[in-house]
């Protein structure tokens, strides 16, 4: 990578936006070898999860970068498929610098380095808290909301418990391919790296402060406390990973050092929380009407799925959407992006457009125009 290449990267985005995903990592990882320290427990990536996932979606987005070179350089050529190698190297050159390589890599890296770190977290909390269960008060909070009445088994009498379950078991198992789709388009397809590193930004502080309010009110969850609600459900992809779950929280219990780290916690949802930020940064950059509408859906069947399957209570995904919420505004004042500021400026470079349209010139740069 050529000096001038990272320079003008640097000059493009901003110091601050490229450095404050990796802070984030930095963070959660102290905080976390802070908190494993504690309690005697080493810090290490559960069955190298988040390694993996690092190379399996840097694989993707590697793919994806290719998938928008010849789209767009099919565009440039007059839409014809497959394009030349003349018009893919072009496009290439023009969009896909070294520089911005590095900055989306950083990224991309930021998040699931932060990701490991609270998988850490959320582990050691059953071994710092021993004796703090919060379920009960959850739901009676929830009865009180819902008139005395259980909203898990409200959603079951409303829902039935045969076809739906299986489609939200589906939708929830679906979160793990959620984050990484997201981010690694926002990454590949957007204008510049602005949008993209507010956003993985936001996601990656929905990590650390969702692990701090794991330990502030430190919940099973309902399928867990409550299992005769939920007994009446089929067997689906949900009902396996919570056995699966409740057994590695008994052996990491028993041998903390060297089991693989429990994943139980109820408060507050990060499904909720993430999904909300999702959609909330795509209404605050004013994305595609679809796909602003696509992301809401997904919330609202996250949000039906996490009480109906029994991950957690309604008081969970309140705090999960206020987690949310303060995610996104941390993310403005870390990385100094304001995405409101940005749609502006966006709508005003190209009036009636976030910004210009696959394969239309950008009269400011003479090439061919990036879009989200």
């Amino acid at each position: 990578m050529s000096v001038a290449h990272a320079q003008s990267a640097v000059r493009s985005v901003g110091w601050r936006a490229i450095a404050a995903g990796p802070a984030v990592a930095a963070v959660t990882v102290i905080v976390a070898l802070v908190a494993t320290g504690d309690v005697d427990v080493p810090l290490r990536d559960p069955d190298n999860v988040a390694a993996t996932y690092f190379v399996l979606v840097g694989l993707g987005v590697a793919l994806l970068v290719l998938l928008d070179v010849a789209i767009r350089a099919a565009r440039a050529e007059g839409g014809g498929f497959p394009p030349s190698r003349e018009a893919m190297g072009r496009v290439r050159r023009e969009r896909w610098t070294a520089g911005r390589a590095v900055v989306a890599a950083s990224a991309l890296l930021g998040f699931y380095v932060t990701y490991m770190a609270y998988r850490n977290l959320k582990a050691v909390v059953p071994l710092v808290r021993p004796d703090a269960l919060f379920d009960r008060q959850l739901a009676d909070l929830d009865r009180a909301l819902f008139g005395g009445y259980d909203p898990a088994t409200v959603l079951h009498t409303l829902l039935g418990t045969g076809v739906s379950t299986q489609i939200l078991s589906t939708a929830y198992v679906a979160f793990i391919l959620f984050l990484p789709l997201t981010i690694g388009a926002s990454l590949v397809f957007s204008r510049d790296l602005r949008a993209p590193l507010f956003y993985t930004t936001a996601q990656s502080i929905n990590w650390l402060i969702g692990a701090g309010s794991y330990f502030l009110f430190p919940a099973l969850g309902p399928a867990y406390a409550e299992p005769s609600q939920f007994a009446g459900l089929p067997h689906s992809e949900v009902t396996h990973l919570q056995a699966v779950l409740l057994d590695q929280r008994i052996a990491f219990l028993h041998h903390p050092a060297v089991a693989t780290p429990q994943a139980i916690a109820a408060f507050a949802s990060l499904h909720i929380s993430m999904s909300f930020t999702a959609a909330m940064t795509a209404q605050l950059l004013g994305l595609g009407r679809r796909i602003k509408i696509a992301l809401w859906v997904w919330f609202g069947v996250t949000m039906l799925g996490t009480i109906y399957l029994g991950w957690h209570y309604v008081v969970d995904n309140i705090a999960g959407v206020i987690l949310g919420t303060i995610a996104l505004i941390l993310a403005g004042l870390i990385t100094g992006i304001d995405p409101r500021a940005y749609r502006r400026r966006t709508a005003v470079a190209t009036p009636g457009r976030g910004w210009p349209g696959p394969g239309r010139p950008d009269d400011r740069r003479g090439v061919v125009s990036d879009t989200p």
